[in-house]
């Protein structure tokens, strides 16, 4: 009684894969993947893991060009893979590619079902782009149905009309075993550790795209806030990369006392390491259809400080028991909270185990059952 689901998306994301490798392993879902490209070496930097790869998939030949913030990505042979693989429900992983359109037209002239995996949230609606929006709109009201990772993303489309009967939950998740694992191996070495990657023996943990929009800002401005005691215990690292890194740095270079590391951009396996020493992470966002970096903090055991504009920040984060919520934009609130959870490693102790049990119930086998529940419904059977 399987039935055959292709799910379309862009690249082949390291985070990802276990979530497909857990489908692939259902009773009821034929799994097959097709990506549009492998990886986008313009924006991202990641790994890409095929030897994980347990599940039936094609990367479609791809030409992409990148226009101030849009990325255009085209695609050849699309439609031959439809119809070599002759799914019985699409899900497609967005809108905002060509390939999306294709294969939406594609399933309603077939009268297969076609699903999106609908992230958005209310925070990050295109205001002042009506077009954007309408072209949205259109897209959305031809889809049989919606997945989407938690509860933000849920209320966005009941807020455009859309009958809860056609949104499925498959929540959020990365390879909480893996990163709990890592986390463990690292604070057996702590002090070596410490050593090569230059860390200080208490730190604050930012892990994400080195842009405004993260809020990292607002962040330097927090940290310089803190009290100098506390700057003089507790340093700054930041992981990752992006166009702010420059401008940050320099801001960086006038905080004294403190320890400010700019780490750069780390692989799955070494982001771990930062995690499993930190005292906390930080995620200061103005806007995230999600944060799947609160996800892999938490298999590690850490407690979170989250703009509650965060599209994970109702499911995953329970105020004052594994983390602190705050508005975006004011680093006087991000100060606060800091100097709150600094002062007390004993409650961000508490506070991670809290995050290890949360997120427990955010699992790659919980997604693979909340896409299988939409297989299930939506999709005709075959022996």
């Amino acid at each position: 009684m399987k039935r055959r689901l292709v799910i379309l998306t862009e690249i082949i994301s390291p985070y990802r894969i276990p979530l497909f490798n857990a489908l692939a392993q259902h009773p009821d879902v034929d799994l097959h993947v097709v990506f549009l490209a492998e990886t986008d070496p313009g924006l991202r930097q990641w790994q890409v893991y095929k030897a994980e790869i347990r599940f039936s998939y094609q990367v479609l030949p791809s030409w992409r060009k990148h226009i101030g913030r849009y990325n255009a990505l085209f695609n050849r042979g699309l439609g031959r893979q439809l119809a070599k693989v002759h799914p019985d429900v699409i899900l497609c992983g967005g809108y905002n590619y060509i390939a999306s359109w294709q294969s939406l037209f594609w399933a309603r002239h077939r009268n297969i079902p076609f699903f999106l995996w609908s992230e958005s949230t209310q925070q990050d609606r295109r205001r002042g782009r009506a077009a954007v929006e309408l072209l949205k709109n259109w897209f959305l009201r031809r889809c049989s149905g919606f997945v989407v990772p938690g509860q933000s993303a849920e209320e966005y489309l009941r807020a455009l009309n859309i009958d809860a009967s056609r949104i499925f939950t498959a929540p959020n998740a990365v390879d909480n075993e893996l990163f709990a694992a890592a986390a463990a191996k690292a604070r057996e070495n702590n002090g070596k550790l410490r050593a090569e990657l230059d860390l200080p023996e208490r730190y604050f943990l930012f892990a994400g795209r080195l842009v405004r929009e993260k809020g990292v800002f607002e962040l330097l401005s927090a940290y310089e806030k803190l009290s100098e005691s506390m700057r003089r215990q507790i340093g700054l690292v930041l992981v990752g990369d992006g166009p702010s890194r420059q401008e940050l740095e320099e801001a960086a270079r006038s905080i004294s006392p403190g320890v400010i590391r700019f780490a750069g951009f780390a692989q799955r396996d070494q982001l771990a390491s930062y995690y499993a020493l930190a005292e906390m992470l930080i995620l200061p966002t103005y806007t995230d259809t999600w944060g799947l970096v609160v996800n892999e903090a938490m298999a590690c055991g850490l407690p979170v400080i989250l703009s509650h504009v965060a599209g994970c920040a109702v499911d995953l984060v329970k105020e004052k028991w594994n983390g602190l919520l705050i508005p975006p934009r004011d680093a006087p609130s991000l100060a606060l909270a800091m100097q709150s959870l600094g002062d007390q490693p004993g409650l961000c102790a508490s506070m991670g185990a809290n995050s290890l049990q949360r997120i427990s119930q955010y699992s790659p086998e919980k997604w693979s059952k909340g896409i299988a529940r939409m297989v299930e419904q939506n999709g005709a059977s075959r022996d």
